[in-house]
């Protein structure tokens, strides 16, 4: 067979699944030898993702091309080299270094580039654009001598870009001239409910006006950026995010069509006017007069060429739109005719401020359901993005919209057409999906993810692709995986007792014998829990730092505005005046907000990351040591002051819940841990709503276990009554180990005791009969719990190699950057709750706090 040279310009996110595309089809290799030009000197990663760089995640992790994908298909690839011109009739590429390739078929997916006003200064100093990995490097190496940066634009990007300002301890502006944030997106009512989180956040929004001029000062670097309206913002850093432009410039030079607004003219193959030239992603306008800035479409395209150049039937008419995100930790979703241009169509709204949810439904004159907005929750966009053009709808549509009594609504995917597109990424239906379980044998979400591509684009529809495999599943009466995720076929309890029989101490060792790939974002921090809760060992050292969840990386809980909230431990309650007025020191002397917690403990917010160790060398000197408040363990054990003031008071409950704290704290299990201790049965400690909960009546102790709040509040059983001293604390000692080695991943004890075969009968058969004849085990797991346990905190403090974890800015270690000045985002008078603004509170206040209707 005659190889033909097929020559990709770009190597994106659509580039990369074109390759994938092209070498799906058998023999693709043999027919077809590729060599890809690229203008980075990385090969593609997701820049969807792009934002997460600056939590730590590595260029590495946010990679798409597979290790080994270039050489098994005989790809090669040139870095750093981008094409420069091509000669359509000698049929070349020149590329950046000189070198000329030639070509049989050319794919242009060279992307797109920002647009940045012309405006007066934007070449200035501290100018920045946000589209690659190298401008977040810039935008994070000139944060340092920045006090506030602002954004340029309050799209998709923008609204990234000020996440990421915010989250490296920058005062953060978004600009935008249209009059609401992500105007392409939400309507006017979703717009202001996401201003409104937005800036409860303590982002200043600025809308419906734009960028007059970047100021700068002797240096030539950015000292303020003054607005249309005249505001004059006093900012060191510039972020321009107002868009992009199709990168078609190579094909203008060559003599291709574009359009009007620019774009590579295409038809639905997405091949050019030039039969050997296609073009395919955000460079190219689409037969229907669009240029897409979104994956799904450029994927769609990606495939369309891959097929027609390996002889299939390749076709792109149009794309989905559709997008669901998180932006500066605010969920939002559209979908179809968000905006209601449809003639006729009509609006159905739910709306609740005190809530922060809004939610919008477009329907047709004859019933159909259009699109909609979602704004603060979107858990239903799995199931309704599906239903647009459909008539049949499982409900009428403000059901759809009201939150059921367990906040899902009443959509299901029973609900939904094999026609309907689960997976627009990969333009994958229900029926594909159902074939690949009925048809090709595939028992569970990873073998149809591997089989379909379904929910390996951005993700979005994860969730629903799982309802619909368990569905199937179910109905052809196959057993449903148990699995804890792909990498993992068994469950967290299965899996916590290999590691304890095996003495696995690695999550290296515990995949490579009994689990596949690398692992995610699901397994590693249960793996991560289960080593900590067997071996006692520093949660941050070696290969388990990488495992750990947000919280536990710095030891701390992160919080809505980016900062950490530290919390000492205060066993039982308990505290002196001393220790009071440490904490009152260390809170003003940081500038932190401080509130007393449900559990009987003083949490002070606002602590930058590098402020964390020299807070807790302070709390550590006087005596503290660390709550556990950011992990998955013991968080308090909480008591009444009992019969030592009370005069109720039958026992001494103060004593028993600090020696109850300090023989627990920092047990890592499947979910947080609460407790509490009464010393009557007046209850004032409310025991009963918690994990495990103790009350003293005068022949001794009480046991409750399986109480939780949360969303499904559930009071604890009584699980032993009369209890001595020495037998309570055997048995919380042996309900415990039990609990954590048995219980799924992130599952309180609540739905863990309803689950439980022969619930609270059989739990109490197996802590206080031995029916399992495991109770030695589970004793001898308790003890070397609290013979090895130490204060995370004071080992941190102990050693240099750990304390470098803790700064703000990676590139400048050791003492904080003394141009950095960190603003706090407080009142005069009293710190601002996260929830207030001085422009927002009001609004919250009198505005309707619930409101269902349809216009």
């Amino acid at each position: 067979m005659n190889v033909k040279e097929l020559v990709l310009v770009g190597h994106g996110v659509v580039g990369q699944r074109f390759l994938e595309a092209l070498h799906e089809v058998p023999g693709a290799a043999a027919r077809w030898r590729v060599t890809v030009l690229a203008e980075e000197g990385r090969p593609a990663y997701d820049r969807v993702r792009l934002t997460s760089w600056f939590s730590g995640t590595t260029a590495d992790e946010l990679g798409l091309c597979p290790p080994g994908f270039l050489a098994e298909h005989g790809i090669g690839l040139r870095l750093g080299d981008p094409a420069v011109a091509v000669d359509r009739a000698a049929r070349t590429v020149t590329t950046a270094a000189g070198h000329t390739v030639p070509y049989d078929a050319l794919v242009l997916a060279t992307g797109s580039y920002p647009f940045v006003p012309p405006v007066p200064g934007r070449d200035a100093a501290g100018c920045h654009v946000y589209r690659t990995l190298d401008d977040l490097a810039a935008i994070r190496a000139d944060a340092q001598r920045a006090r506030a940066g602002a954004v340029v634009g309050g799209g998709l990007l923008g609204l990234e870009a000020a996440g990421a300002l915010k989250a490296i301890g920058l005062e953060t502006h978004v600009v935008e001239f249209a009059p609401r944030l992500m105007a392409l997106q939400v309507d006017a009512g979703g717009g202001e409910l996401l201003r409104r989180k937005i800036e409860a956040l303590g982002v200043a929004v600025h809308t419906g006006t734009g960028t007059e001029r970047v100021e700068t000062g002797p240096d030539g670097r950015v000292s303020a950026m003054t607005l249309s309206d005249g505001t004059r913002l006093d900012v060191g850093l510039v972020v321009f995010s107002a868009g992009v432009r199709p990168r078609d410039q190579l094909a203008r030079d060559c003599g291709l069509a574009v359009g009007g607004r620019g774009g590579i003219t295409v038809d639905a193959r997405c091949r050019t006017e030039d039969p050997h030239i296609w073009a395919i992603g955000e460079c190219a306008q689409a037969v229907d007069g669009r240029v897409y800035g979104l994956v799904a479409p450029g994927y769609a395209m990606a495939e369309a060429a891959a097929r027609d150049l390996t002889g299939g039937e390749g076709r792109f008419t149009g794309g989905d739109t559709s997008t669901r995100l998180k932006l500066l930790g605010v969920d939002v979703a559209s979908f179809g005719d968000a905006h209601g241009a449809t003639e006729g169509a009509l609006e159905v709204l739910y709306s609740n401020t005190r809530a922060g949810v809004y939610k919008k439904l477009v329907v047709g004159a004859d019933g159909a359901l259009l699109g909609g907005v979602l704004v603060g929750d979107t858990e239903a966009y799995g199931m309704l993005r599906p239903l647009v053009g459909s008539t049949a709808l499982p409900g009428p549509p403000e059901q759809l919209l009201l939150p059921g009594r367990d906040g899902s609504g009443v959509v299901g995917v029973g609900a939904l057409g094999d026609d309907a597109l689960i997976c627009s990424c990969h333009h994958v239906s229900k029926g594909a999906i159902r074939s690949a379980v009925r048809d090709q044998g595939c028992a569970g979400v990873a073998e149809v993810k591997k089989c379909t591509k379904a929910g390996t684009g951005c993700g979005s529809c994860v969730k629903t692709l799982g309802a619909i495999v368990g569905e199937e599943l179910a109905a052809t009466g196959v057993e449903l995986s148990r699995g804890l995720c792909e990498h993992f076929a068994r469950t967290r309890a299965e899996l916590y007792e290999i590691a304890r029989v095996k003495g696995i101490t690695s999550f290296s060792r515990l995949i490579d014998e009994h689990g596949t790939g690398e692992g995610c974002e699901i397994c590693k921090p249960v793996v991560a829990s289960i080593l900590a809760s067997l071996t006692g060992s520093y949660v941050l050292d070696g290969e388990q730092a990488a495992l750990q969840d947000t919280n536990d990386h710095f030891l701390a809980n992160l919080q809505r505005n980016g900062s950490y909230s530290v919390v000492p431990r205060v066993p039982g309650g308990e505290i002196t005046p001393d220790g009071l007025i440490t904490i009152g020191e260390i809170a003003r002397d940081y500038g932190l907000y401080t509130k007393i917690t449900g559990g009987q403990r003083i949490d002070m917010f606002g602590a930058r990351v590098d402020d964390l160790p020299g807070i807790w060398r302070r709390l550590v000197d006087a005596g503290f040591e660390s709550g556990h408040a950011y992990g998955k363990a013991l968080r308090t054990v909480k008591s009444c002051v009992g019969r030592t003031w009370c005069r109720y008071g039958v026992q001494d409950s103060v004593a028993l819940a600090i020696e109850l704290e300090l023989r627990y704290r920092g047990l890592r299990s499947p979910h947080k841990l609460k407790s509490a201790v009464s010393g009557c049965a007046r209850e004032c400690a409310e025991a009963q709503s918690k994990d495990f909960g103790v009350i003293a009546t005068a022949d001794g102790w009480n046991l409750y276990v399986g109480g939780n709040g949360g969303m499904t509040p559930r009071h604890a059983d009584l699980l032993a009554s009369g209890l001595d001293h020495a037998t309570l604390i055997r048995t919380v000692d042996r309900f415990l180990m039990f609990y954590i080695r048995t219980a799924d991943r992130l599952e309180r004890t609540a739905p863990w005791l309803e689950r439980l075969d022969g619930g609270l009968d059989h739990l109490r058969e197996v802590v206080m009969d031995d029916s399992l004849g495991i109770c030695d085990d589970l004793d001898e797991l308790m003890r070397r719990h609290v013979e090895t346990y130490q204060d995370e905190w004071a080992a941190t403090l102990a050693d240099p190699d750990r304390l470098r974890r803790f700064v703000s800015f990676a590139n400048a270690p050791g003492v904080p950057d003394p141009t950095v000045r960190f603003v706090p985002e407080r009142d005069q008078i009293r710190p601002a709750r996260p929830d207030e603004t001085r422009a927002a509170a009001p609004a919250l206040i009198a505005g309707p706090e619930l409101e269902v209707h349809t216009r």
